[in-house]
């Protein structure tokens, strides 16, 4: 089971990246070069990204199975204010260096809301930015994750999903599916086997190149788009179990994005990772009933 988690890009950049996820028993991983909520970027540190492939080789990470995730600041499909969709554009092309530096393959990219704009004006809008972007030259592929159809969200349907590829020029262009983000959208993930039937009808399964695994707080349908650990959400651990074994998606990195558990301590909140403790589950196809105490205890 290729098998990981979002983990922190700090001052150890790549390096910390890579030894987060090994805490985890992980194989797989994904982060963001700096804080996904603004524009503020270190310089990659080449000796620690060395440092990190080498730790990588030495623990058989494949650099495939290393996700970055691009910044949730990028809205390609506004173009109300043309200097703001202009500065995603840039930063979008500048996320895909920083990728090309850390050797990294593929980076996930929410598609965008169109806000004021109709939802067929912003999925063009999405195209016509990543047709600045997507060329056959890039050696790191956007990969464009479906979403829960919040607000004004574009890419919530497997339809909306292959016009915006359809327009673009270059195929160098993949696709991220979201267990929690297709649940809330409607789709059946009780019935995932049926769910990639349909999907095959539509697009071609080798587009699929990473997952995001993620129970789901909402019922089918809400378009709320929260995230809930494994086995506790309305997915359940039974359904996200086959998902994560589905035959045709065994060589694609399973990503989860759960949240952090809580704990109050003299009124302050402690948050931790579950990530070890759910790959742990997943792993060994058992759920764990105490997985938040667990969590707690071993962090304590």
């Amino acid at each position: 089971m290729i098998i990981g988690s979002h983990v922190k890009f700090n001052e150890e950049q790549f390096l910390g990246s890579v030894k987060e996820a090994l805490g985890y028993n992980a194989n797989a991983l994904m982060f963001y070069t700096g804080a996904p909520q603004n524009t503020r970027r270190s310089v990659i540190n080449k000796e620690l990204t060395a440092k990190a492939l080498e730790l990588m080789k030495n623990n058989n990470i494949d650099i495939n199975n290393v996700i970055v995730h691009a910044p949730y600041i990028i809205n390609l499909a506004n173009k109300e204010k043309l200097e703001s969709w202009n500065f995603s554009i840039s930063f979008l092309k500048n996320e895909l260096s920083r990728c090309e530096e850390l050797g990294v393959k593929y980076l996930v990219l929410h598609p965008g809301s169109s806000v004021n704009h109709s939802k067929e004006e912003g999925i063009n809008n999405i195209i016509e930015a990543l047709n600045y972007v997507v060329n056959d030259n890039n050696k790191c592929m956007i990969l464009l994750e479906t979403m829960a159809g919040k607000g004004s969200e574009c890419g919530s349907t497997l339809e909306e999903i292959k016009t915006i590829l359809d327009g673009i020029n270059s195929k160098n262009i993949g696709i991220c599916l979201d267990t929690c983000h297709l649940n809330d959208s409607g789709y059946d993930m009780h019935e995932f086997d049926k769910f990639l039937n349909e999907y095959s009808k539509i697009l071609d399964i080798n587009l699929i190149k990473c997952i995001h695994v993620n129970d789901s707080k909402n019922i089918k349908g809400s378009h709320k788009d929260r995230h809930e650990n494994i086995g506790l959400g309305t997915l359940g651990f039974d359904t996200i179990l086959k998902i994560v074994n589905n035959n045709k998606l065994k060589d694609v990195p399973k990503i989860l994005e759960t949240p952090y558990i809580s704990e109050l301590d003299n009124t302050k909140e402690l948050l931790y990772p579950p990530y070890k403790f759910e790959i742990e589950m997943l792993k060994n196809g058992t759920f764990n009933n105490n997985l938040k105490e667990d969590v707690r205890n071993y962090y304590k």
